[in-house]
């Protein structure tokens, strides 16, 4: 069976949503849960940077920024979202943030939804090569 990537990181980036959630809950807006998850990787001893702008580039020239909400120590992605369901578009969004940077690993976590926290991880690596076609 396959290691998991940065498995300390990835198992308190999950502990320190779910400790979130279960003092917070579903009822406040998404920069509470910014600042309140920010607090809590640091407290882990975690290094997160808020807001990173990741330079997109075409042929060697910048065409845009991509501005995820955090980058924990410089190899995980974390979007935050609080809302009642995620939508495609998030979906979209966290997908594109991973697949035009350099990390490997991301989250995007929903602490808006009624039915409980929502948390998915997606690993971006071997998907980086140009598919033929």
């Amino acid at each position: 069976m396959a290691e998991l990537l940065y498995k300390k990181e990835s198992y308190i980036i999950q502990g320190v949503a779910f400790d979130i959630y279960k003092q917070f809950r579903s009822n406040y807006k998404e920069k509470i849960y910014h600042n309140a998850y920010y607090l809590g990787l640091s407290y882990k001893g975690l290094k997160p940077e808020k807001e990173k702008r990741i330079d997109i580039y075409y042929k060697g020239k910048k065409i845009g920024t991509y501005t995820p909400d955090l980058i924990v120590n410089d190899i995980i992605l974390i979007e935050l979202k609080s809302k009642p369901r995620l939508t495609k578009d998030d979906i979209k969004q966290f997908w594109y943030y991973l697949k035009g940077s350099k990390y490997k690993v991301g989250y995007l976590i929903n602490f808006g939804a009624p039915n409980g926290i929502q948390i998915i991880r997606r690993v971006y690596d071997t998907a980086r090569i140009a598919k033929p076609g």
